[in-house]
């Protein structure tokens, strides 16, 4: 098969287009015929490097996590599946591998791919819409009636984010550039605040959840906008101690967590908030639950645009710039007309 090799870990990295045979199967593995592969900043992220205290990975390697295809082969284990399903997934940490023709994934990762998505708009959707869902309704709680601030809403997490606010009954507000204004609004934002021109921290207050997933300034600053008893949660990190606990991570790495983290988590417990780092999971079930919402019409994926696979250098390139709205995908086998671009 046809796969994008991480021969070792440097910033801007080319991957490389090679061979290898198919990948072995466990008794509750699935595996599955790649159509299409969502791209994610944190595909480049391990390719640079920083994430190797948390993701050890030995190179060479295979990025991609986000993926949708066909079931070609079951374990003899499996019971959810069958050949000839139409899936989609974000195989778990250590799995990861969406960057090739096929791709061997655990039945506890993989749901069927909504009935109303192509294959480009389905890998468009697992990691980031399971990263909304595991900090609004598993970390945050969020309430009808509630406030919340979702920091770049036109990003990847940032799309989902706004829809599963919304879905959940709550006020969102979002920082946005000019180009992205229309977007988040049509995906509901109530408040939009251009962050070339505006201070989301002196517009806003009272606000019972922020998302943060750009820097340590913006995650400082959405301290103001929080009301006691508020909660402030971050993808971008700073890593807390209870992420190094959950994943078993060892006493020195726990010590640097913590001491990089205390700032943070001092300021937030002066200001009567909750800080947590998310470091979402792979999960099969929450992933059912996000396509019956995504059938239901409560919640779409937004694409930036659909490349080919073997531009997938360029692409990964192009999502390091910061500009796409929602997300890049590579298209092994087209299942429809090219997408149009997010507006």
């Amino acid at each position: 098969m046809k796969l994008f090799i991480l021969d070792g870990y440097s910033k801007k990295a080319m991957l490389r287009l090679g061979e290898a045979p198919e990948p072995a199967m466990g008794d509750g593995d699935v595996l599955v015929e790649v159509h299409a592969a969502g791209l994610n900043p944190l595909d480049s992220k391990i390719r640079d490097g920083a994430f190797k205290p948390i993701l050890p990975y030995r190179t060479p390697l295979v990025l991609g996590h986000d993926v949708a295809g066909t079931v070609v082969r079951v374990g003899s284990a499996v019971r959810r599946f069958k050949a000839g399903d139409e899936v989609y997934s974000r195989p778990r940490d250590g799995r990861i591998g969406a960057f090739a023709e096929f791709i061997a994934i655990s039945e506890d990762d993989v749901a069927l791919k909504p009935r109303n998505l192509s294959m480009e708009e389905a890998a468009a959707v697992p990691l980031t819409a399971l990263t909304a869902w595991q900090a609004l309704v598993d970390l945050a709680g969020v309430k009808p009636g509630q406030k919340v601030l979702i920091h770049a809403g036109s990003g990847g997490v940032g799309v989902m984010a706004i829809q599963l606010a919304k879905h959940l009954g709550a006020t969102v507000a979002t920082t946005a550039g000019a180009s992205g204004a229309e977007l988040v609004r049509g995906l509901g934002a109530d408040v939009v605040v251009d962050y070339r021109t505006e201070d989301f921290a002196k517009l806003l207050s009272g606000y019972d959840v922020a998302l943060n997933s750009l820097d340590g300034e913006t995650l400082e600053r959405s301290l103001d906008v929080l009301k006691p008893g508020g909660k402030l949660i971050s993808i971008s990190g700073p890593p807390d101690p209870a992420f190094a606990r959950a994943r078993g991570l060892n006493w020195i790495v726990r010590q640097v967590i913590g001491l990089g983290s205390r700032k943070i988590r001092g300021r937030a417990k002066a200001r009567q908030v909750d800080y947590a780092f998310l470091f979402m999971r792979a999960d099969g079930e929450q992933l059912d639950r996000i396509t019956a919402l995504i059938e239901a019409g409560d919640v779409r994926p937004v694409i930036d645009r659909v490349v080919p696979f073997e531009d997938l250098n360029d692409a990964l390139a192009y999502t390091e710039t910061g500009r796409a709205k929602g997300k890049v995908v590579v298209s092994l086998k087209s299942s429809g007309p090219r997408l149009h671009p997010a507006r």
